[in-house]
């Protein structure tokens, strides 16, 4: 299932538990129902994790996967080949966690991160560096 498809029916979804019309737009419901659009989900979950596998070095399996550049608030991001390695969690994790401003990095609980990421989240701020295809891409 794409992306596009998800998005459309979590967009309905907010408007049959918030029972709205079909017209209403989708955005102003997502955001009354504290409810993340899909890709900021993605973006939120890969972030969350890469927080935990920095601060509280778990999953071990994840946190082997990062490796630190000279100053901590950065990560190496590895060179890749492909496309599709890019969304790989030892690529996309470091691209979007060099991406978040320092207020975002530097949280010193994985509270105070959570909910400084969802404010970050507002869409015109969210860095969107994972790349995650449209239904077009995946054709």
């Amino acid at each position: 299932m794409s992306l596009d498809r998800l998005q459309r029916s979590q967009d309905m979804l907010a408007r049959v538990v918030t029972q709205s019309s079909s017209r209403t737009s989708a955005r102003p419901l997502l955001q009354s129902l504290h409810w993340l659009p899909i890709r900021v989900r993605i973006s939120h979950k890969v972030a969350t994790l890469t927080f935990k596998a920095r601060q509280m070095s778990s999953p071990p399996y994840l946190n082997s996967l990062l490796n630190d550049h000279s100053s901590w608030t950065h990560l190496i991001i590895p060179r890749t080949r492909t496309e599709l390695a890019k969304r790989a969690f030892s690529i996309a994790a470091p691209t979007l966690w060099n991406s978040l401003p320092a207020d975002v990095v530097d949280a010193n609980s994985l509270v105070s991160f959570k909910k400084t990421f969802k404010n970050l989240s507002i869409p015109t701020r969210l860095p969107h560096v994972i790349h995650l295809p449209s239904a077009s891409e995946s054709t």
